[in-house]
C-alpha cells in the first residue's frame, strides 16, 4: 500500500471519528444547557417572584407601595407557570390578593396568601430537583456515549503513531543526509533504497539531480572564474578609486586608482578592518568615517586630496549592499562600497566662478561710489536748480545705483559663503544698536510709503553673543524685505524676546504674505516667489541664512498667506556683565 493510501485511510478514519466525536459532545452539551436552561428561566424564576412577594407581603401593613411591588411580581409568575398545579396556585395567591387589598389588616387572608406562596415555591422546588435528575442521566448517558468515541479515536490514533511515522520518517531522514552533502558540494552522493511506492521515484529523481549538478559543477567552475577575473580586472581599471567592505567592514578589495591616491599598499588594507586602517592613515579615516553612520547622517562635503601633483577633490560615495537571504523577510548587510569621483575639474570651475563674481563685485564699487557722489553733488542747489523731469531722472539715477550697490555687497558675501571664508566675529553685543542701524538704513524707503516701524524689546532682551556686522546685516534685509512688499501707510513690528537661553528677533509685515508651498524654498540660493517685487537677487535671504547659522543661530519665517509675513532668526543670549 502506497504512503498516500495509507495517510488517506488513516487520516480519514481519525478525521470521521474525531467528527462523530464532535457532534455527540454538541449534542449532549445541548440538551443539558436546554435541561439547565429551563430551570433557570422556569423555576429559579418563579422562586424569585415569590421571594419577593413575601417580602412586599411583611411591608403591606405599614407601606402602601408595596401593594404594587406584589401586584407587579405576581403578574411576572402569571406569565411563567410551567409546572403541573402551578397554575392553580397562581390563581389563588390573585383571589386572595383581591381581599387583601380590600381588608389590608386581615391576618387571616394574610395567612392564606403565605401557604399559597409556600405551595408554589414547593411545586418549583420538586421541579428543580427533577429536572436535576433529568440533567443527571443526560451527563451520565454522554460521559459514557463520548469516552467510548473517544477510546476508539485514541486506539486509531495510537495505531498511525506506531506504523506511520518508521514508514515515513527512516526514508526522508536519509534524503534529508544526502541533501546536507549535496548542500556542502559533495555531488558524488547517490542513495541506494529498495522501498517501492513515492519514496523510490523520489530517490530516482534525486539521484538524477545529483549527476547533473556534479556535470554543471564542473562545467561551470572554469566559467566562474574567468568571470571572477573579469569583474576584478573591470574594478582595477576603473578610473574612480574603489574599495569594497564585507560585513565586517573589513576591506576585501581595493584598485589601483584607490591604492594611488592614499599611497597605500594592498597588505595594508586587504583583510583588515577600516578602523584599524583609520588608526594609522589620516587620509583613509576621512574617507571610512561615514561607514559607521547611518545613510541619512552621511556628509556629502567633498574631500581634498593631494593626488598628481596638485590638490584633487573627490566626492565620496558610500554604497550599501543588501541582499535578501533565501526564506527571510528583511534585507541583509553583505558589504559596503566606497567610491571616489574626481571632481577636480567642477571644483575649479566653481572656484573660478566665485572669485570672478568676487573680483566684478569689488570692482562695481568704485564706479557705484562714483555715480552716488555725482548725484550727491546734483542734489546740492548750490551748484544750480533742476527741473522735475531731471529730478525724476536724477532720483531714478540714484535708485539704480542704491540697488546696484547691494546687488555688489549680496555677491560679495556670497562669495565668502561659497569659499567657506565666512568670517565671525563672535562677542557681547547690545541689540538696540543693531536695530537703530537697521532702521536708519531703511527709514528713506519706508518714508516714501509713509510706513511706521514699531520696535517692542523685552526688558529681559539686552544683549546677544554674535557678530555686531552680520548680525545688523541680516536685520536690515530682513527690514528692506518689509518695506518692499508692505503696502502703504503700514506698521512694521520688530520684537525682540528671550525665549531660553536664546534672544529672539522677529520681523512683522502686513503685506500679501508667502504662500505654503513656497515657504520652504524662501531661503533657497536665488530663488524668488513668483509674481514678487522685482529688484532683488534672491540671495539676501540665503545669505543672512548662512551669516546666522555661522553664528550658532537659528532662522525662519512664518506667513499667513493674505494677511503678511514673520521672519525671525534667534542667537545665544549674553549677560549683561559681558558687554
Amino acid at each position: 500500500m502506497k504512503i498516500k493510501t495509507k495517510l488517506t485511510f488513516g487520516v480519514g478514519s481519525l478525521f470521521l471519528m474525531i467528527f462523530l466525536l464532535a457532534a455527540l459532545s454538541g449534542w449532549y452539551v445541548n440538551r443539558l444547557k436546554k435541561d439547565t436552561a429551563n430551570i433557570l428561566t422556569a423555576n429559579y424564576n418563579t422562586l424569585l417572584y415569590a421571594k419577593n412577594m413575601l417580602l412586599a407581603l411583611e411591608e403591606i401593613p405599614v407601606e402602601k407601595a408595596a401593594f404594587t411591588s406584589f401586584e407587579v411580581n405576581l403578574d411576572k409568575q402569571r406569565k411563567n407557570v410551567t409546572e403541573v398545579g402551578e397554575q392553580q396556585t397562581t390563581n389563588a395567591i390573585a383571589k386572595h390578593f383581591l381581599q387583601l387589598k380590600e381588608k389590608p389588616l386581615d391576618g387571616t387572608v394574610v395567612s392564606s396568601i403565605r401557604k399559597d406562596i409556600a405551595l408554589l415555591m414547593e411545586q418549583n422546588m420538586t421541579a428543580i430537583s427533577r429536572k436535576s435528575i433529568v440533567a443527571d442521566h443526560t451527563a451520565e448517558h454522554a460521559i459514557l456515549v463520548i469516552s467510548f468515541a473517544g477510546a476508539l479515536c485514541f486506539i486509531i490514533a495510537f495505531i498511525l503513531l506506531i506504523n506511520l511515522p518508521s514508514n515515513i520518517a527512516d526514508p526522508i531522514a536519509r534524503l534529508t543526509a544526502s541533501i546536507r552533502q549535496i548542500a556542502g558540494q559533495n555531488y558524488k552522493e547517490r542513495i541506494e533504497l529498495q522501498s517501492g511506492g513515492e519514496f523510490a521515484e523520489l530517490v530516482t529523481s534525486f539521484n538524477s539531480m545529483a549527476e547533473k549538478l556534479e556535470e554543471y559543477a564542473e562545467s561551470k567552475l572554469e566559467k566562474i572564474l574567468k568571470e571572477k577575473k573579469r569583474i576584478e580586472s573591470l574594478v582595477d581599471h576603473m578610473r574612480d578609486p574603489v574599495i569594497g567592505f564585507d560585513e565586517d567592514r573589513r576591506v576585501i578589495f581595493v584598485n589601483e586608482e584607490a591604492l594611488r591616491i592614499t599611497n597605500l599598499h594592498k597588505h595594508q588594507l586587504l583583510g583588515r578592518s577600516a578602523s584599524a586602517v583609520s588608526e594609522e592613515n589620516d587620509l583613509a579615516k576621512d574617507i571610512f568615517k561615514d561607514l559607521f553612520l547611518p545613510v541619512a547622517n552621511r556628509e556629502k562635503n567633498a574631500i581634498k586630496i593631494y593626488a598628481d601633483d596638485r590638490e584633487s577633490y573627490f566626492e565620496k560615495d558610500v554604497i550599501d549592499i543588501n541582499v535578501l537571504p533565501t526564506g527571510e523577510l528583511e534585507p541583509k548587510l553583505i558589504g559596503q562600497v566606497v567610491i571616489l569621483k574626481n571632481i577636480t575639474p567642477f571644483k575649479e570651475l566653481d572656484l573660478a566662478k566665485t572669485n570672478f563674481i568676487g573680483t566684478v563685485s569689488h570692482e562695481f564699487k568704485t564706479p557705484i561710489a562714483a555715480i552716488q557722489m555725482g548725484v550727491q553733488l546734483l542734489e546740492n542747489e548750490q551748484i544750480g536748480p533742476l527741473n522735475t523731469e531731471q529730478l525724476t531722472l536724477l532720483n531714478g539715477i540714484k535708485d539704480d545705483s542704491n540697488r546696484l550697490l547691494q546687488i555688489t555687497g549680496e555677491l560679495l558675501n556670497m562669495t565668502q559663503v561659497e569659499s567657506g571664508s565666512i568670517q565671525i566675529n563672535l562677542h557681547a553685543t547690545e541689540i538696540h544698536p543693531i536695530i537703530d542701524y537697521a532702521v536708519m538704513a531703511n527709514q528713506f524707503a519706508a518714508n516714501q510709503k509713509n510706513i511706521h516701524f514699531a520696535i517692542e524689546v523685552a526688558p529681559t532682551a539686552k544683549s546677544v553673543f554674535a557678530d555686531n556686522e552680520k548680525t545688523a546685516w541680516v536685520l536690515t534685509n530682513f527690514l528692506s524685505n518689509a518695506v518692499r512688499y508692505s503696502y502703504e501707510d503700514s506698521t512694521i513690528r520688530i520684537t525682540v524676546e528671550n525665549i531660553g537661553l536664546k534672544t529672539r528677533f522677529t520681523v512683522k509685515d502686513n503685506g500679501q504674505g508667502i504662500e505654503a508651498k513656497y515657504l520652504e524654498k524662501i531661503f533657497a540660493r536665488y530663488f524668488r516667489v513668483p509674481g514678487s517685487k522685482k529688484g532683488g537677487t534672491g540671495l539676501g535671504l540665503s545669505i543672512s541664512k548662512e551669516f546666522i547659522e555661522a553664528q550658532g543661530g537659528e532662522i525662519g519665517v512664518e506667513s499667513d498667506y493674505g494677511a503678511g509675513s514673520s521672519f525671525y532668526f534667534s542667537l545665544r543670549s549674553a549677560a549683561s556683565n559681558e558687554i
